[in-house]
């Protein structure tokens, strides 16, 4: 076997685990550190710059004082309506991005070529309309069942623990026990069935793009696709929060005794105390700040995800090998059926093929290294 062979024999992967796709993840991100804060920063920007307009707007719009807490009232609707639907299109926004990174990091594994930022976004302008349709699906779908979820959840912790204190009322150290315990349970439930719907829909965006398909056939190729990932998906998404509030607190702290010594009452329920606006939009840049370091893990994390379930389910790897070694799969008329599909739709141009097709073979051998890098097989 030459050193090429060799080279490509390394493709097929063992399984990630939880923490492998955690760690593969953060590894990948702090090697293209720059370049992945590029490709997060645009849509998060743009909706930190909408939520502090928006901001200075309901401060300029109503007149909060003591003496007229309706005007209080009627701000903080105001505020949290606009706040609502601008993470909304920030979420949207999101998911586009990730759909055109994906499209990029696949290429990285077959062609060995950088991801960079102008490259996701050509990628994201190709199928923007689309992309923007089914993200916007998937926003309304996730926060749809998240709500759902979320009060059943209540209603059955709220019944379980009156049930628990009804037959343990006499023995309330054993009931203080039993109600903590149906409260975990009910909460790794309520998680478990979530993560359950959100790992069915999570690889729309790198299926159009990577595999090509419209709108609808890339929602059920995703829901087909992702079998056993539920674990992985909550893994990866509670990593990413946590790391989140976690930056969070290391800028909120000490902005927090700032304002504290200042004179500010966190505490004060009285509407002539309402927070300064300088503080407001503080808080707002540190929560998008923390959201351009820390979304790349989510989006390098799904891409990888995807990458491995088409490996361990459909054989992926040696499609990747053959499209390195032999170009494009060719076009046949619509009449008969081709039971093959490529690696990566369109993936480029009959010229570029030849070019790659012509490298010298530690070209090839230096490209195929760093795509068993990028999934920490070297």
């Amino acid at each position: 076997m030459n050193r090429s062979d060799a080279s490509n024999s390394q493709l097929a992967l063992t399984p990630l685990g939880a923490g492998d796709l955690i760690d593969r993840s953060v590894r990948f991100y702090r090697k293209n550190f720059w370049t992945f804060i590029l490709i997060a920063s645009p849509p998060i920007v743009m909706g930190a710059i909408f939520l502090i307009c928006w901001m200075i707007l309901a401060k300029n719009l109503f007149s909060v004082s003591a003496a007229n807490p309706t005007e209080a009232t009627f701000y903080q609707f105001f505020l949290s309506l606009g706040s609502f639907f601008i993470w909304f299109i920030q979420l949207i926004a999101v998911f586009v991005v990730m759909g055109g990174a994906s499209r990029n990091f696949v290429r990285h594994l077959l062609f060995g070529e950088p991801i960079t930022f102008r490259e996701t976004y050509k990628n994201v302008k190709s199928r923007f309309w689309g992309l923007t349709g089914t993200s916007t699906l998937l926003v309304f779908l996730l926060g749809f069942f998240g709500l759902i979820i979320f009060y059943i959840a209540i209603i059955v912790a709220v019944i379980g623990i009156a049930l628990v204190a009804v037959v343990l009322q006499y023995v309330q150290i054993l009931a203080f026990l039993a109600s903590l315990a149906v409260t975990l349970v009910i909460i790794f439930g309520s998680l478990w069935l979530f993560f359950l719907v959100v790992s069915r829909f999570i690889y729309v965006p790198q299926v159009m793009l990577v595999e090509g398909q419209g709108a609808f056939s890339a929602i059920g190729r995703s829901a087909s696709l992702a079998s056993k990932n539920v674990k992985r998906v909550g893994a990866l998404f509670i990593f990413t929060l946590l790391a989140i509030y976690s930056a969070l607190s290391l800028f909120y702290v000490p902005l927090g005794w700032y304002a504290w010594a200042n004179g500010i009452d966190f505490f004060s329920f009285d509407a002539a105390d309402m927070l300064p606006a300088w503080y407001e939009i503080a808080t707002q840049v540190i929560t998008e700040l923390s959201l351009i370091l820390l979304t790349p893990i989510l989006m390098i994390g799904l891409c990888l995800l995807y990458v491995d379930e088409r490996v361990q389910s459909e054989g992926y790897d040696i499609e990747l090998m053959a499209a390195r070694r032999l170009g494009d799969i060719p076009s046949v008329p619509q009449k008969y059926v081709n039971p093959l599909q490529p690696a990566l739709s369109n993936q480029t141009s009959p010229q570029t093929n030849q070019q790659f097709n012509q490298l010298p073979n530690e070209a090839n051998l230096k490209s195929q290294k760093k795509s068993n890098s990028v999934l920490g097989l070297d």
